[in-house]
């Protein structure tokens, strides 16, 4: 597998990026091109790593950056290393994208570089949370801060495909994210989306509640864009106050020391549990091409688990499954009524 990684893109680039490429080379045989600036990526190489024949370096003189608009710096910034990038998979070059740079930028120059699966309307970002039975795919995350029924029935088969190929979850349950479980609960993108969903071939659970999919009552959360980033964001500020209150707890005084030293490795289990970087990025389902989309303050770890993403998404073949699943889903392709 070939996979173009955005060494110029996020907090700590381009070390990490370079770093967690080539541990990823060492651990799962992949080649990897880092796109960027060569005498900027050459710093955090060893000659043994310049000289590896898995390791290629394509030069790109720009940088897209969290401050640049989206659509006009994928337009306007064609030399940079997210835009070459993204050529990259568009020619055939590369199997796989890879940037924890600006998402908004990562997004648009998916849609206009390479493009969307004939049959989806909209791609959506797709990140895993833990839950108390595993990991939850929430589709979308925020990629589409409005959509339409069909847009989350999409949703729904992209996240199947992915829990059950990739995650390896036989059969994975798809719940609807709601204000309540029963059914003709919600408003009117909510009620015409459960109508849509109940129809497809996929294990669908129903609505389900916020607070519930933390229990695990899904492995696939289907919801708009704006609710499914809301979501993220709560969960992620909720795990880390909890991170924070024990290490309080525990850093109180002697006697809670002592305590933290024998649940040393419990405590480790359940940081671990909550770190982004044991699963490295999201893919924007529905792009016509593999697209990783790390966290921007991702580390060399959290690159190197993203490379395994974009490796699992490959050898599974996902993207021919979507392909055959959306076309011969009968996909509503009707006007969503208010």
């Amino acid at each position: 597998m070939r996979i173009a990684i955005d060494a110029m893109g996020g907090d700590h680039a381009p070390k990490s990026a370079v770093a967690g490429a080539i541990q990823a080379v060492k651990e799962y045989g992949v080649e990897v091109y880092l796109v960027g600036i060569k005498e900027e990526i050459h710093k955090h190489m060893s000659e043994e790593d310049k000289s590896n024949e898995k390791i290629t370096i394509i030069e790109a003189s720009e940088t897209i950056t969290n401050d640049d608009v989206p659509v006009a710096a994928i337009k306007q910034k064609k030399d940079s290393s997210m835009v070459v990038g993204l050529k990259q998979v568009k020619e055939g070059s590369c199997d796989a994208f890879l940037s924890a740079g600006s998402t908004g930028a990562f997004l648009a120059g998916s849609l206009l570089k390479v493009g969307r699966i004939k049959g989806i309307d909209r791609p959506a970002l797709s990140p895993l949370i833990p839950t108390t039975k595993g990991l939850c795919m929430i589709i979308d995350a925020g990629a589409n801060l409005d959509s339409k029924p069909k847009n989350l029935q999409q949703f729904a088969i992209m996240g199947s495909i992915y829990m059950e190929k990739v995650m390896g979850i036989h059969n994975p349950r798809v719940g609807l994210l709601n204000v309540g479980t029963e059914e003709g609960k919600g408003n009117e993108l909510t009620k015409q989306s459960f109508e849509l969903l109940s129809q497809l071939n996929i294990n669908f659970v129903g609505n389900i509640e916020a607070r519930d999919v933390a229990e695990g009552i899904c492995d696939v959360c289907v919801c708009d864009g704006f609710a499914g980033n809301v979501l993220l964001k709560t969960t992620e500020g909720v795990a880390q106050v909890i991170i924070d209150l024990l290490k309080d707890i525990f850093m109180k005084n002697a006697v809670t020391k002592i305590a933290a030293l024998m649940l040393k490795d419990g405590l480790k289990t359940f940081k671990k549990k909550f770190d982004y970087k044991e699963v490295g990025g999201a893919p924007f389902m529905g792009i016509d091409g593999i697209m990783i989309k790390a966290h921007g303050s991702s580390d060399e770890k959290a690159i190197k688990n993203a490379v395994r993403q974009a490796k699992l998404l490959y050898d599974n073949k996902c993207l021919d499954i979507i392909r055959q699943e959306i076309s011969n889903a009968e996909v509503d392709t009707g006007e969503f009524t208010e």
